[in-house]
C-alpha cells in the first residue's frame, strides 16, 4: 500500500504530524508526506517517511500563492498513492486538498470535515474539538485504519552531535522569536531572562533563524551565548536535545524540544487555545495569561495595547519556571 499524509501549514504543524505519520508507516509499504515549503524541514526529520512532497497549497500558510491551474494539475501528476489522511488544524478545510487528490486517482481518502464533503472523502471523521493537535491527528489515523503502534510521543531522527556549538556543561535555551508576533515575548522581556537565568547561575544559549540575528544578539547580550542564524532543523535539534530546559513561545521549538524530550517553559500567548498547542508528551510550565482579551482570536498580530498576555510574564517567573522543571527532571 501507498499512502499519503498531508499536512500544509508550518514546521511544528508537520512536526505534530510525527505520531500520526508512525501510525501509517506501521502498515504502510511507503509514505509519502505533502507539505509546504515551511514545513519540508519539518518533514524530513520525521521517522517513518519515506518521501518528501513539497507544494505550497493556495489555501494555506501565511503568504499563500495565486490559484495556478498548470500548478495544480503538475501536482496531482507527481501524486501516487492508495490511500491519504489530510491532516488539518481545527479551523481548516481539507475539502481542496481532497479534491487535488481525488483529481490525482487517491482512491481512500480520510479527513476531519466539520462541511459536507460530497465524493471528496471516504472518512468524514469528527475530531474531538478539546483534543491536542498530535492527539486529533492520531485519531484520524486509527479511524482510517491506522491505530497507533507507540507512545504517540512526538519523535524525530537522531540528531547530529550539537558539542561545537553548545561548548561544555549543562545549559538552557531561550529561544525569543516567534512565527508570528502576537506569539513572541517582548526583546526586551527576553533579555531580562538572559540577564536573570545567568545571574541564577545557568549557562544560556539563544537560537533564532538567519532573519532574527538582531534579536537573538539583543536577548543574549553579554550574558547569553548567541546561536543566531547558526542553525539549521537538524542541529537546532542537536542543540535542544542536550538543553537542560528550553524557554519559548508557541512556536515550532516548543514542538522541537518536545520531540527529542527537553521539558518546556511556554510563553504561550491565548490567542490559539494551549490544550491543542501546548508542549506534546513532555514535562513543561506554560506562562502568559489564558484569559486574556485576545483568547481564542487566532490574532497574528495582538489587538490588545501593550501585549499583555505576555508582557505580564517576567524574568523572575521565567527562572522559577526554569528551576521547577530541572527540580522534577
Amino acid at each position: 500500500m501507498k499512502a499519503l499524509v498531508t499536512r500544509l501549514d508550518s514546521f511544528g504543524d508537520v512536526l505534530l504530524a510525527g505520531p500520526a505519520v508512525r501510525a501509517v508507516a506501521a502498515r504502510a509499504d511507503h509514505v509519502t508526506l505533502l507539505c509546504g515549503t515551511r514545513g519540508a524541514p519539518a518533514a524530513r526529520l520525521l521517522p517513518g517517511v519515506d518521501e518528501v512532497l513539497v507544494w505550497d497549497a493556495p489555501w494555506g500558510g501565511f503568504d499563500p500563492p495565486a490559484v495556478n491551474r498548470a500548478d495544480i494539475d503538475a501536482l496531482a501528476d507527481r501524486i501516487d498513492a492508495d490511500t491519504a489522511l489530510i491532516l488539518t488544524s481545527f479551523h481548516q478545510s481539507p475539502l481542496p486538498t481532497a479534491l487535488v487528490l481525488r483529481l490525482a486517482g487517491v482512491r481512500y481518502i480520510a479527513a476531519d470535515s466539520v462541511d459536507y464533503p460530497g465524493s471528496l472523502l471516504d472518512l468524514r471523521h469528527r475530531r474531538d474539538p478539546h483534543a491536542h493537535e498530535a492527539e486529533a491527528a492520531l485519531d484520524l489515523a486509527a479511524a482510517a485504519g491506522f491505530p497507533g503502534t507507540d507512545d504517540g510521543r512526538l519523535r524525530v531522527h537522531t540528531p547530529p552531535p550539537a558539542d561545537a556549538l553548545t561548548g561544555p556543561g549543562p545549559y538552557v535555551v531561550l529561544h525569543p522569536g516567534a512565527s508570528v508576533p502576537a506569539r513572541a515575548w517582548s526583546p526586551d522581556r527576553a533579555a531580562e531572562a538572559v540577564r536573570e537565568l545567568a545571574a541564577a547561575g545557568h549557562r544560556v544559549l539563544v537560537t533564532g533563524g538567519p532573519d532574527e540575528r538582531a534579536l537573538t544578539a539583543h536577548a543574549a547580550g553579554a550574558h547569553g551565548t548567541d546561536l543566531g542564524g547558526r542553525t539549521g532543523a537538524p542541529e537546532l535539534a542537536g542543540v535542544l536535545a542536550g538543553a537542560r530546559v528550553v524557554v519559548t513561545g508557541n512556536t515550532a521549538p516548543a514542538h522541537l524540544a518536545a520531540a527529542v524530550g527537553t521539558p518546556v517553559v511556554s510563553l504561550f500567548a491565548p490567542v490559539v487555545p494551549a490544550e491543542r498547542w501546548r508542549p506534546h508528551g513532555v514535562p513543561y510550565v506554560l506562562l502568559g495569561d489564558q484569559d486574556a482579551p485576545c483568547a481564542g482570536s487566532r490574532a497574528r498580530d495582538c489587538p490588545v495595547p501593550g501585549h499583555p498576555c505576555l508582557n505580564t510574564v517576567t524574568a523572575t517567573d521565567v527562572t522559577t519556571a526554569v528551576e521547577k522543571l530541572m527540580g522534577e527532571t
